[in-house]
């Protein structure tokens, strides 16, 4: 049984409450991302994903220099142990209709584990399973 640890991302990025959309989104797109945790003092507060930024600020009208994170996140942060299944983080992703979960060691967060990322075990788990099988050739005419 594969766990979430495994194939979680880390370290964690994250940004302040008063951070602008725009400078997430640049973080986000940078860091080749698809969430950021949102971090006040020494807590995480929340998370702001590509799905906010389109759904709740650019679709808003606002001025997004002006729009600050804490307006369009995601409180309080859906977590889940790593040493959990990743068959767990699915059904939890599923359930609560989110496609990344924070994940947490001792009650601490460690990392964020993705859909891509679920997709990417599942690829690999796949893959391995399917018997390698030579690759045929049709014969050339007129050759025996």
């Amino acid at each position: 049984m594969s766990t979430v640890a495994k194939i979680m991302k880390k370290p964690v990025k994250s940004v302040g409450p008063t951070t602008s959309v725009v400078s997430a989104a640049k973080t986000m797109k940078s860091s080749r991302i698809g969430a950021l945790l949102v971090k006040k003092g020494k807590q995480f507060v929340g998370i702001v994903t590509d799905t906010d930024v389109v759904r709740r600020a650019v679709s808003s009208g606002k001025p997004l220099g002006k729009l600050t994170v804490q307006k369009i996140m995601t409180s309080p942060v859906c977590t889940l142990e790593g040493s959990q299944s990743v068959d767990d983080a699915q059904d939890m992703m599923g359930d609560l209709g989110v496609r990344h979960l924070a994940v947490t060691q001792n009650g601490n967060i460690v990392g964020i584990v993705s859909v891509r990322d679920l997709l990417m075990h599942y690829k690999r788990y796949a893959q391995s399973k399917i018997p390698q099988v030579e690759q045929y050739s049709e014969p050339k005419i007129g050759q025996d």
